[in-house]
């Protein structure tokens, strides 16, 4: 389950961080940047705050 909550905010992450630089080379249109921004925003608000300060588990 952690490993979900990991790959979720990592792409969360790159849906935040990739519209930005795909508009500024203009390969996207500002509304598309918006939207996809808006959408790794949310989940990186959803999945990272249950991995991202717990404790790890010891093997």
């Amino acid at each position: 389950m952690k490993t979900l909550l990991k790959i979720g905010s990592y792409l969360g992450l790159v849906l935040t961080i990739c519209p930005s630089v795909f508009y500024f080379l203009g390969k996207m249109e500002l509304s598309s940047c918006h939207l996809f921004m808006a959408i790794g925003m949310g989940l990186w608000f959803v999945t990272a705050p249950f991995w991202i300060n717990s404790k790890t588990e010891k093997s």
